[in-house]
């Protein structure tokens, strides 16, 4: 059974195609990853399907009475709420029928005796939908699922725009997966997510006896959780049977057969136009060079896809540290609580070290303390001589009106224009990407030229704050072996064990250094 059909969808964005005549259907029961690599128009395709975005053409049907429930990567959050009020509305439609019923109630007095029957009769329906979907106890479900995903340390009454990028993806979450949606639509869920909810998410999504569609760069979750493959690229959707593994067999294959029919094509083409252009002025063979001259016309040229830029990470060395980086000296990481006990820590020069463990415990503020930008709770950090560091931020806080170009360009103003867009260019952004504002960027091309300022500066000391969140597979890959080759010293937050259990000379767990319960 067809639960969405998409018909012939085209799309452009500021004069570049998005989506071209894109055609698919998703069935009850499937479990759909939409890969692509970063700009391809994931985000865009899954806007248009929820109709938040109209198509320039084409057309979107759901069948009746379908609940859709989508994360979307760009959701914000309004200050002012707390986690559980956020957590509540998932609830609206329960809410807007136990005041209908209080509607009801404050009509009975002045209603006739059969209107009377009639009003018991709804308040009896709308009572027993509630009672069958759990409303008296909402509170209670709310604590539970929310515990599951970590969200019960943080407490349900914090703000929301206090939360940290990760703390705000697993209040979306809950609240989607709260909503009990019969078809869940997930941009990049497992973004910030750490190890532990990963492995929930994943089991909730085998488990999930409904169709969903997913948007991820996180291989061994897609092979874990996926039925179905959609890719998008170069405009153009195909659609793939079996896991995220399956789909890459069958990808290349089909790309050799396409290179090996253009091939063929063009020596048939070669031997054609030769014949045409030795026989067309001859009188006896004039006729033959026609008939050759409409088969070519006739003919359906192949093209082969246009080659991706791959992108090419590397970082300018600047001179050597001193043998330290810092040490502290009973460190206590916090705001207006501690998040640590007393840390003697130290890094040394060369090292590379993985810094892992759950959200929430200050992996983030333990960088930043680490680097000044904070003050300690208590506590010193001293620092090593001719210190020399490179911070990638887990969150932006660029200023979205700017282009690529002159994001770069305003931090290197000695660069040429040719030279500015030589390294855009270096790090996988085509020409429409670096000409556009970074607010239209998906979260993998502003994470590149974020990550393009950081290979212009001489560093000797790298500080990654989840790098790797929204950067698709080729461009992970290249990071890693960039991160492999830089000589300098290196601090990494990552949930994503695989990207650097082989390089890191050490792990750091701040589970073990927690003044909260894990």
């Amino acid at each position: 059974m067809s639960i969405l059909n998409v018909e012939n969808v085209n799309h452009d964005f500021g004069g570049r195609k998005i989506l071209e005549e894109v055609t698919f259907r998703l069935l009850k029961g499937e479990h759909v990853g939409l890969v692509g690599a970063n700009g391809e128009g994931k985000s865009t395709l899954l806007n248009i399907i929820t109709g938040e975005l109209m198509p320039d053409s084409g057309k979107v049907e759901w069948c009746n009475r379908i609940t859709t429930g989508y994360l979307d990567q760009h959701t914000v959050l309004q200050k002012g709420m707390t986690i559980r009020e956020v957590l509540r509305t998932a609830f609206n439609h329960m809410f807007e029928l136990e005041a209908e019923v209080m509607e009801i109630y404050d009509r009975m007095g002045d209603a006739s005796e059969e209107e009377l029957n009639k009003m018991m009769e709804d308040v009896a329906e709308i009572q027993h939908e509630l009672e069958h979907n759990g409303f008296y106890t909402i509170d209670a479900k709310i604590e539970t699922v929310a515990k599951g995903l970590g969200l019960g340390d943080i407490g349900l009454d914090k703000d929301v725009a206090d939360l940290s990028g990760g703390q705000r993806t697993k209040v979306l979450l809950v609240k989607l997966l709260l909503e009990s949606p019969m078809i869940l639509i997930l941009d990049e869920p497992t973004n910030y997510l750490d190890h532990e909810h990963i492995e929930w998410l994943k089991r909730y999504l085998n488990d999930y006896e409904n169709s969903f569609i997913l948007v991820s760069h996180d291989v061994e979750f897609l092979n874990s959780v996926i039925n179905v493959v959609l890719h998008l690229e170069n405009s153009e959707l195909n659609r793939y049977k079996g896991d995220y593994d399956n789909f890459m067999r069958m990808n290349e294959l089909k790309k050799r057969q396409i290179e090996q029919a253009y091939e063929k094509q063009q020596k048939e083409i070669e031997k054609l136009e030769t014949f045409i252009a030795k026989n067309k002025a001859r009188v006896a063979t004039t006729n033959m060079a026609k008939s050759r001259q409409k088969k070519l016309d006739k003919m359906d040229k192949i093209e082969l896809a246009r080659e991706k830029i791959k992108p090419e990470f590397h970082f300018k060395e600047a001179r050597a540290s001193s043998r330290y980086l810092f040490k502290t000296e009973d460190l206590v990481i916090g705001y207006d609580e501690p998040l640590t006990g007393k840390l003697k820590i130290e890094l040394e020069r060369g090292q590379k070290v993985a810094i892992k463990g759950v959200n929430g415990l200050g992996k983030s503020t333990l960088l930043k303390t680490i680097l000044g930008a904070l003050k300690p709770y208590s506590g010193n950090v001293e620092k090593g001589d001719y210190i020399f560091p490179g911070y990638f931020e887990q969150e932006s806080s660029e200023d979205n009106q700017k282009t690529a170009l002159q994001a770069i360009w305003d931090l290197f103003p000695s660069m040429t224009n040719g030279e500015v867009r030589a390294a855009l260019a270096k790090c996988g952004l085509t020409n429409e990407h670096i000409e556009s504002k970074m607010m239209v960027l998906s979260g993998g091309e502003n994470a590149k030229v974020r990550l393009c300022k950081l290979m212009l500066r001489e560093v000797n000391w790298l500080v990654l704050d989840e790098p790797t969140n929204h950067l698709d597979v080729a461009a992970k890959d290249s990071l890693k072996q960039a991160l492999k080759e830089f000589k300098g010293t290196i601090l990494l937050v990552s949930h994503d064990p695989l990207f650097y259990e082989d390089w890191v000379t050490d792990i750091w767990n701040v589970e073990d250094w927690t003044t909260k319960i894990v």
